[in-house]
């Protein structure tokens, strides 16, 4: 198993699954990370499993199977060149991690206002995220730079620790989210 880089395939919305089945066919080392997701249909309701990243499968990449990759159905193309658009190992085993130990973890659209923290414990700790949610659990997104897509993490209150003051455009300031945390 190669531990460098990750690349990342851009693909087709909706045909992930398709692609990473193609890419096992050729042999190509990728990771799709999935989770699950109730969903009520008409008639039933069916557990589903979808990608945390809308539109994107992570690739090692070797000169050998550059060509593979980028004539694979349903990929639109590599982003990013050797030195950059890459995402590290780190950033994948702490996804792939946090899937397996039962983490939370949904898609969520980037955000501009909330509180940044850092996660504290489990298997994203010294992660930085924005705040989004405070009830009995918090709700922080994470970005994946690379893709420009976020995702989010439910985690206990006391497992982040706050970077800096809120950023938030709602009046929602720390001492304000303190004074509801303790109550």
């Amino acid at each position: 198993m190669h531990q460098g880089p990750w690349h990342v395939l851009h693909v087709v919305a909706n045909h992930e699954n398709k692609v990473a089945r193609h890419l096992s066919i050729r042999s190509v080392e990728h990771y799709l990370p999935l989770y699950t997701e109730r969903s009520r249909w008409t008639d039933r309701t069916v557990t589903l499993e979808r990608p945390l990243f809308l539109g994107y499968v992570f690739v090692h990449l070797t000169p050998q199977n550059r060509l593979p990759l980028i004539s694979t159905p349903g990929v639109i193309r590599l982003l990013g060149n050797s030195d950059s658009g890459l995402v590290t190992s780190e950033e994948i085993s702490r996804i792939r991690q946090g899937l397996e130990s039962g983490c939370i973890l949904r898609p969520h659209p980037s955000v501009n206002v909330g509180m940044p923290v850092r996660v504290r414990e489990g298997a994203f700790a010294g992660v930085e995220g924005i705040v989004t949610q405070l009830r009995q659990r918090c709700k922080v997104v994470i970005s994946l730079a690379t893709v420009r897509q976020s995702f989010s993490l439910e985690t206990d209150l006391l497992d982040v620790e706050v970077l800096g003051s809120s950023i938030s455009d709602a009046n929602y300031s720390f001492d304000r989210a303190s004074a509801f945390l303790h109550a």
